[in-house]
């Protein structure tokens, strides 16, 4: 795999940082079971929308890195807070990383495409070479749009910041138990959605497009990621800001969009037009 971010170098070199974030991350998920309330597990719910759906989906994936629709600021700058709760990096990183897969899908030079396996797609590409996450020069390349941005620079370099807020918060709410449901299991519940988008819907699923990639539907992961589970037609049609492109396809993204839409907040926003089989973008 060849990019100016990933280092074929170092691709053997454990990521130690990551490695034991990550594993310890996934102690206090196990520890969690242990400490079970309805309380806690309402408010790892809750947060696992506000953070995945909110952050995610609509903030880092379909507002940030594609910009299939435009959003005041403020609620811009609240999407990426929410997108920083998922331990998935900054918002700078992640938007990086993401449009270099769009850029080299499944091809040399994507990040974690399961033609290198599905284990790599999945998680094994975090956890070796040196982390990119605050070399703003490197990921600018990316990212232009968000490195000028003084705020989104700052999240980016202390990503981490918040998360530690909201386990003090929650701590003060509810003790320990809340914290490791609404922390620790919640962001590892969170982590695994996202990397099964891009290990398992490259694998696995339904292909409505015929595009240059791997890229698959899968129902079950559009469910449990608010509609990021219908990739195929999101490779097909990337600045779409609807994915579930039929009926029943559901994508509580999509939802929330046009939600947003109704009230005036969002505006300007880009869907792909299906007539039979064939899409072609357009602004709603």
């Amino acid at each position: 795999m060849s990019s100016d971010l990933i280092d074929t170098a170092d691709l053997h070199k454990i990521n130690w940082i990551n490695s034991i974030a990550f594993g310890l991350f996934h102690l206090g998920a196990v520890a969690a079971l242990f400490m079970f309330s309805w309380p806690a597990l309402g408010v790892a719910l809750f947060l696992y929308w506000m953070c995945g759906s909110l952050g995610i989906s609509m903030g880092y994936h379909r507002l940030h890195t594609h910009r299939s629709y435009q959003a005041p600021l403020a609620l811009e700058y609240f999407f990426a807070v929410c997108g920083t709760l998922t331990l998935e990096g900054g918002p700078i990183f992640w938007v990086a990383m993401h449009r270099i897969h769009h850029q080299n899908s499944d091809q040399p030079g994507d990040p974690h495409s399961p033609r290198g396996g599905g284990w790599w797609a999945h998680m094994g590409w975090l956890l070796v070479g040196e982390s990119k996450h605050r070399n703003t020069r490197l990921l600018a390349k990316y990212a232009p749009d968000l490195a000028k941005d003084r705020f989104y620079v700052w999240l980016n370099d202390y990503h981490w910041i918040p998360l530690v807020v909201l386990g003090g918060l929650l701590y003060a709410m509810g003790g320990v138990s809340f914290v490791l449901w609404g922390v620790f299991l919640r962001v590892v519940a969170g982590l695994h959605s996202t990397w099964l988008v891009n290990s398992a819907t490259h694998m696995w699923g339904s292909r409505r497009f015929a595009t240059r990639d791997d890229s698959r539907n899968n129902w079950l992961i559009a469910l449990i990621t608010s509609g990021e589970g219908w990739h195929n037609n999101h490779h097909a049609h990337p600045t779409s800001a609807r994915h579930g492109l039929a009926w029943y396809e559901f994508d509580l993204s999509w939802i929330q969009i046009r939600i947003l839409q109704f009230f005036g907040i969002a505006k300007s926003v880009r869907v792909a037009k299906i007539t039979g089989e064939v899409a072609e973008g357009e602004a709603a």
